[in-house]
């Protein structure tokens, strides 16, 4: 009972910061404007940990390499954690595939977030503060699938088709984590 605390626990603080480095990531990626509430939060959340990782570790291409590297540290030093909790004595090949390949399941998860947000705030409200922040996220992929999918009667079907691509890019995703635990 207490390991599945301790696990409850690691996990959910584990996730919280890779959440937030990933989304400090893809920000930086996509060129989303840290002014915002959300970019401040992120921002807030994670300095802390980037900031003197940065020093040592350049950018690549344009790419934050440093907040990449430490989402991917903290992922699997979570997932270390968790195995050891349960009494499991995971290999170090192992942890570094599956946490590699959880920083790709996170970041899809983080755009089916931003989907769904995008959408429900173009229909309730498309003038609120967020809402050119979840814009500029979910644009640079809906627009290849807006030349195939125009709006019908004014309603853009285009976040629909890119939630349904997004679910199925996450079925081998999962089993390449499986895959992963094996290494």
């Amino acid at each position: 009972m207490l390991a599945q605390i301790g696990v409850l626990l690691v996990d959910a603080v584990v996730s919280f910061f890779v959440f937030m480095l990933l989304a400090r990531f893809h920000f930086q990626w996509l060129r989303v404007s840290f002014h915002n509430q959300v970019g401040q939060f992120v921002l807030a959340t994670t300095s802390w940990v980037v900031m003197p990782v940065r020093r040592v570790v350049p950018g690549l291409a344009g790419m934050d390499l440093p907040t990449l590297i430490v989402a991917w540290a903290f992922q699997a030093i979570g997932l270390w954690m968790q195995a050891t909790m349960v009494g499991a004595e995971p290999g170090v090949g192992a942890v570094a595939a599956i946490a590699a390949v959880d920083l790709v399941r996170y970041s899809v998860y983080i755009l089916v977030f931003a989907v769904i947000v995008q959408f429900v705030l173009s229909w309730v409200n498309p003038y609120a503060p967020l809402a050119p922040v979840f814009d500029t996220i979910v644009r640079p992929f809906l627009r290849p699938i807006r030349r195939f999918v125009p709006p019908i009667a004014n309603i853009d079907l285009s976040p629909a088709v890119l939630f349904i691509i997004l679910q199925v890019l996450l079925i081998p995703v999962n089993y390449l984590r499986v895959a992963a635990a094996t290494v």
